[in-house]
């Protein structure tokens, strides 16, 4: 149980980070969620503030269609314990976001191999996809009871919360299919899929935890 690698994708709104974090205390694992930014940034050499705005822009349908060419990451100011990761060439360029997307794979396969871990998004599902001991989760819920976590954690109108929540799983729906070609949230990317509309955040937790004791 120890060395489970447990990683949570999630709708917005959904309690997913909640759901993360209750399983970290629960197992005692470490749990890595906004950390790995700061990590990688402080791996790269890259402004911290350059990477959160990097992770939190909305790729647009240019970059998704770029993506289909086979480009490679530079390895100009990325420390050569990641050099692994990336293939470099003289005859092509690479946008911030794709650069950004390699470091940050590189960050998350580093804290998986320490040991078991809860990593929440990052498309972490992906990248410890041949991981021994990986459990992956995607956590939804239904769009109204999401816009409602929302009303009350942020203070906000229904109305904005509502736009929030189309948004960001626009965000998360675009980064994840243009780092992996695949689609987001689609139940054969993930061992488990739980909805906590009707499990709750405990009642997710507990499922996730039998599911590890399982494993």
């Amino acid at each position: 149980m120890k060395n489970c690698v447990i990683t949570i994708s999630r709708e917005y709104g959904s309690g997913g980070r909640d759901v993360g974090r209750m399983i970290a205390e629960h197992l005692q694992l470490p749990v890595y969620d906004k950390e790995i930014m700061h990590l990688a940034a402080e791996q790269s050499g890259m402004p911290a503030s350059l990477v959160e705005k990097k992770s939190e822009s909305i790729p647009s349908k240019f970059l998704l269609s770029l993506k289909r060419f086979s480009l490679t990451v530079p390895s100009t100011r990325i420390p050569s314990r990641y050099n692994s990761f990336i293939v470099a060439t003289d005859k092509t360029k690479i946008l911030d976001e794709d650069r950004l997307f390699h470091i940050q794979s590189a960050v998350i396969q580093d804290l998986a191999s320490q040991g078991g871990c809860v990593i929440i998004g990052r498309c972490a599902s992906h990248i410890l996809r041949n991981h021994p001991n990986l459990l992956s989760v995607f956590i939804r819920g239904n769009f109204q009871d999401r816009v409602q976590r929302t009303v009350q954690t942020y203070n906000m109108p229904e109305k904005n919360a509502a736009e929030n929540v189309r948004k960001i799983d626009k965000h998360r729906a675009n980064h994840y299919k243009l780092h992996t070609s695949q689609q987001w949230g689609a139940a054969k990317n993930y061992d488990l899929v739980i909805n906590t509309s009707y499990a709750g955040i405990e009642g997710a937790a507990r499922v996730i935890e039998a599911m590890v004791s399982a494993k």
